[in-house]
């Protein structure tokens, strides 16, 4: 007897309705974002498309590619078709597209608000499960010279190498300074220890006639700017 065609499989699908046609003869545009990860995984399992295993991963995650870039390889694979090598595939996909939203904020000339920092430092810093403390060094059109992670982990006070922060200014040539930080659990209120740690800073580099202009405290969504509420 021979074996039944497998009904699942887009190349049994109307051409209008495969998504590597459908990209190819109406762009990019036109697919949805289950058609784009099909195309990536290439194949779904027994009972499901690749468009309709994708719609369920994506399910999983209420639709957001942000929360899709943050499932492991492990958790990708719990997905009945997905196996290690379309897992690592997906988290390629999705870490080119973090790297290419980063490298478009940084083509900017200058900074001119906060909202400019928190696009260039929210694909470095929005979706860590940890905080990272960072530090932007500006030239006097405000455009950005250097940044360089200052810390990892918890922020305390004691954690912040004045010294280095000074010595990396003279080194690019910065006449200022922004500061940013990621708060994991989503709060954009700032700590006792934020507040102390943007004086500490803001007092030092005044010493060399560079000014601290903002420190942002940083979530996957949205930001809180110290100077935009006057308190730096």
């Amino acid at each position: 007897m021979s074996k039944p065609s497998n009904s699942f499989s887009i190349k049994h699908w109307s051409q209008d309705d495969q998504p590597r046609e459908k990209l190819r003869d109406k762009g990019k545009s036109t697919l949805s974002d289950a058609e784009l990860v099909a195309i990536i995984i290439g194949s779904g399992n027994k009972e499901e498309s690749a468009v309709d295993l994708c719609k369920r991963i994506l399910a999983s995650v209420d639709n957001n590619l942000n929360a899709l870039g943050k499932l492991s390889i492990k958790r990708l694979m719990e997905f009945k078709g997905i196996g290690e090598a379309k897992a690592i595939t997906i988290t390629s996909a999705l870490e080119l597209g973090r790297r290419r939203k980063l490298e478009d904020a940084l083509k900017q000339e200058k900074i001119s608000s906060s909202r400019d920092v928190f696009n260039i430092m929210q694909p470095i810093l929005g979706e860590l499960s940890h905080e990272e403390f960072w530090i932007l060094y500006l030239n006097n059109s405000n455009k950005v010279l250097h940044k360089q992670q200052l810390s990892k982990g918890g922020i305390t006070g004691t954690m912040v190498d004045v010294r280095l922060v000074l010595k990396q200014a003279l080194e690019v040539g910065a006449v200022a300074l922004i500061l940013c930080h990621n708060h994991p659990s989503g709060t954009l209120k700032p700590s006792e220890a934020d507040k102390k740690i943007t004086q500490k800073l803001k007092n030092a580099t005044l010493s060399l006639d560079i000014k601290t202009l903002d420190h942002l405290i940083v979530t996957e969504n949205a930001y809180f700017s110290f100077a935009d509420e006057n308190i730096l």
